[in-house]
């Protein structure tokens, strides 16, 4: 069956098993922690995928990764996704899972790149033309890179704009050979 299939049917059973219970905002907390934990932690993820390892140790390992008690919705949850072997699918299930309680809660997250830290007010601009346009609150993520040369990158749901030197050039050195491809 195909991944993305399998990780939005998981993850919109989740969105509504919350929304019944009412433990959204702590499930989709512990459940950003615990797919943040999946890329850092030597080992968890293919532990996860390991058929000899047993239902309840992995529920332990990622109860572990969590550092707390895990909310009864995602305890469930879990239990329900190792008894149906979709436990590999659980960082994109959980990924789908958040995006779709934001998205419920009005939330946007997006990603800024520049060369030097971003002003205050740069960041506060940014977040009105992004409310004003989409109607939802924005949270910017920043990141500083030298490699871009200038200007920025700005990420938002599957919106890229990429108007750093480095992509302009890049584009020139483009034209530039398929310019020079015509003459020869």
């Amino acid at each position: 069956m195909n991944t993305g299939l399998i990780s939005s049917r998981y993850a919109t059973a989740l969105l509504k098993y919350v929304e019944e219970t009412g433990g959204g905002a702590a499930v989709c907390r512990q459940v950003s922690v615990i797919e943040k934990q999946l890329d850092t932690v030597p080992g968890l993820k293919e532990a996860l995928g390991d058929k000899v390892v047993t239902p309840s140790k992995k529920l332990s390992l990622l109860e572990a990764a969590l550092g707390e008690p895990m909310a009864p919705e995602l305890e469930s949850f879990i239990k329900l996704l190792v008894k149906n072997g979709r436990e590999e699918h659980c960082k994109l299930i959980f990924h789908h899972f958040t995006d779709m309680y934001n998205r419920r809660q009005g939330l946007r997250y997006a990603r800024l790149t520049t060369v030097s830290e971003p002003s205050a007010e740069l960041l506060a601009a940014l977040k009105d033309l992004v409310r004003s346009k989409t109607g939802c609150e924005v949270v910017i993520e920043t990141t500083v890179d030298p490699g871009i040369l200038g200007g920025f990158v700005f990420d938002i749901d599957d919106i890229m704009v990429d108007a750093s030197a480095r992509r302009q050039l890049e584009l020139i050195r483009r034209a530039f050979i398929e310019k020079n491809r015509r003459i020869v």
